[in-house]
């Protein structure tokens, strides 16, 4: 048997803290399979006595995991420390530079410095592997990587934030405030006390970043996604799009397009019957549309201990079997400049929900600016609340606002977004419009 693989760890938290008990409950078996043993040399945490429920015995403590990422004792250093900046940055870049193959979990600092440390990858010929950043224990990266290599991907799409996907799950089938199941997440530990990273959609559009990479061949490109958060959205908004026939799911989207890739995290309307539709609660999925493998959705566990654990493993198996492709799919020499779609073309049809004036001239007004921006609309529906009474709670107070949702044929969202700021400056609404784009899939 060859020597064993030493390893690095830094960051003890949740994740750093499973793959040690998979390790002990596992190191054996994998040490078998690949043909050399798998050794922890060393971990780096900010507090050593935290009780984490794991054995450190035999392994080097290092304060510092700068240290620990250039220590001549381990062969692979494992960044489980998180953020985009500073110690995880520097280790990350340290390790590299001195020749040790690097995994880890870390979206955030691969969407904003994931080409750069590619490149260093190369030089080096080391490699720089993460399949734990991206949507827990699912295959999608080596999927993208490896498995797909011979297609052209088309769109590539999925909810990829377990905390989205649940808050927008409770509310549906509960029939309940997004501020109600947001305060449940955060007490479930499902939601940070802070939810914006997740519920701004910043977490997702992270992930999607190194999807759009490994599936268009580009370099990352964060400031280039178009980003919507869910806190907009409403149970009247879940109630409507129940009646119309769709689920809503925080998506985040990327597609060719002839002006180049759109990079897109919102919320969207999702047909019931559709398999996207179906993925409830914390668990993710991730849909891959390419021109040979045909229409692809793998699902599973996103987020957590286990599931990350297991992705990080996965990585760590292939560097000890000697695998080290490109980190992005094709040689750092050969990652395309990215080129941003002009979000304005982007062809859809749309939902609108309208709190409109009860006065003459109202609705008028709405259609004539429609009209103007060449929108077709396909139905207009005045709503009232589930359980108000026929009759008594459906008619209006003059003057007062009524609920009013528009469904759109295909348009743009030039056209859309133009249509909407001229109806909000006319005054004849009482709020800003929604709007949530229908998703074809």
């Amino acid at each position: 048997m060859n020597q064993p693989l030493k390893l690095g760890i830094a960051g003890l938290g949740t994740v750093g803290a499973g793959l040690l008990q998979l390790l002990a409950e596992h190191g054996q078996q994998i040490g078998s399979n690949v043909g050399r043993g798998i050794e922890v040399a060393g971990v780096s945490a900010r507090s050593r006595d935290k009780n984490r429920g794991v054995s450190l015995a035999g392994m080097e403590w290092f304060a510092d995991a700068e240290r620990l990422a250039v220590d001549p004792s381990i062969d692979v250093f494992i960044e489980l420390i998180g953020g985009d900046d500073g110690i995880a940055k520097a280790s990350v870049e340290a390790a590299l530079k001195a020749g040790k193959h690097v995994v880890t979990a870390n979206k955030a600092l691969l969407a904003r410095h994931g080409t750069a440390l590619a490149g260093i990858a190369e030089k080096q010929r080391v490699a720089l592997n993460f399949e734990a950043a991206v949507a827990g224990a699912i295959p999608v990266i080596k999927s993208l990587r490896e498995a797909l290599a011979a297609n052209k991907v088309r769109r590539i799409y999925g909810i990829l934030n377990g905390t989205c996907n649940y808050i927008l799950t409770q509310m549906q089938e509960e029939h309940r405030s997004f501020a109600d199941v947001l305060k449940e997440a955060q007490d479930r530990g499902y939601a940070e006390a802070d939810p914006t990273f997740d519920i701004g959609g910043f977490d997702t559009a992270h992930k999607l970043t190194l999807l759009t990479s490994l599936a268009f061949g580009t370099r990352v490109a964060f400031d280039q996604v178009h980003i919507e958060g869910i806190e907009a959205v409403t149970q009247a908004d879940i109630e409507a799009a129940d009646d119309l026939g769709y689920r809503i799911k925080l998506l985040g989207v990327a597609q060719m397009t002839e002006s180049g890739i759109e990079q897109r995290v919102h919320p969207a309307m999702v047909p019931k019957d559709s398999a996207v539709a179906e993925i409830s609660g914390v668990t993710n999925c991730v849909a891959i549309d390419g021109d040979f493998c045909g229409n692809l959705l793998l699902a599973g566990a996103g987020a957590g201990a286990k599931a990350t654990a297991s992705a990080v493993a996965s990585d760590i198996v292939d560097i000890a079997r000697g695998k080290s492709p490109p980190p992005f799919g094709v040689p750092f020499s050969q990652l395309k400049p990215y080129k941003r779609a002009k979000l304005g073309q982007h062809q859809g049809a749309y939902y609108v929900r309208l709190s409109v004036y009860d006065r003459p001239g109202a609705m008028a007004g709405i259609a004539g600016r429609v009209g103007e921006r060449g929108v077709s609309l396909e139905s207009i529906v005045q709503r009232r609340p589930r359980g108000a009474q026929p009759g008594i709670d459906a008619r209006p107070k003059p003057g007062s606002a009524t609920p009013v949702i528009l469904i759109t044929h295909e348009t743009t969202e030039e056209a859309m977004r133009g249509a909407l700021a001229a109806i909000l400056r006319d005054g004849h609404v009482a709020e800003k419009p929604q709007m949530i784009r229908i998703e074809p899939l």
